[in-house]
Parts: structure tokens; sequence; C-alpha cells
């Protein structure tokens, strides 16, 4: 009687279970076909080779002086920048920047906007 039991519960498991046929798996197309707006200009942006479209990239500080500031590229008028002013620092000093007009953070260090092209 266990092994008659046993057997229907087998038969009963094995007829809930679907086997998916192959040809309904594709691939999805390339994602640059569906993309649209600024996120197809990223995607080609970056098949071009430019690993950061945004320039959301962290820059690291140069002499940062009042004739040699450290230049932040932006394609508007103004942009909001961080500055980190020590090493072992754990917050950061957040700032605007606007074109034309040199910065000073509350460490010493200049910035300044410099003219990039948009994507």
């Amino acid at each position: 009687m266990a092994s008659l039991c046993g057997r229907l519960a087998l038969n009963v498991a094995k007829r809930n279970v679907s086997y998916t046929s192959v040809r309904f798996c594709k691939m999805m197309s390339d994602p640059i076909e569906h993309a649209t707006g600024l996120e197809k200009r990223e995607l080609l942006a970056k098949q071009a080779g430019n690993s950061d479209p945004f320039d959301m990239r962290v820059f690291k500080r140069g002499p940062g002086t009042k004739d040699q500031p450290n230049q932040i590229p932006s394609a508007f008028e103004s942009r909001l920048v961080g500055c980190i002013c020590e090493e072992d620092q754990t917050y950061v000093q957040w700032m605007w920047l606007h074109q034309g007009q040199p910065k000073r953070c509350e460490c010493g260090h200049w910035f300044k906007l410099v003219e990039k092209a948009p994507i």
C-alpha cells in the first residue's frame, strides 16, 4: 500500500511540471535600439569611448591657488561642487560654482567653472 501511494504521488507530481520549449527563449535585442532621448545619448557616448559622459567622476584637487584654480567642467552656468577638505573628514563641504567667478572653499582651495559642450 505504501509503494502504491508513493507511485501515485510521483505520477501526480510529474503531471504538474511543465517544460518550456527552447524556441520561446529569445534574447532581447540591443538596448540602444530600445533607448530614447537622454538615455540613448548616454549609451551612444559610452559606445564611442566616453565612459563618463555626464562628468560625474571624482576630480583630484590640483594646486587650487587663486592664479591656478581647480577647473570643473560644466555645460550649465552653475554647478554644485563638493570638496572634502581633509583626507579623514567625514562630511562633504558643498558650494555652488557660477560661470566666470572662481570661488574659494573653506579649506582655501579655489575652484572655477569651465565651459564644456553638452552631450
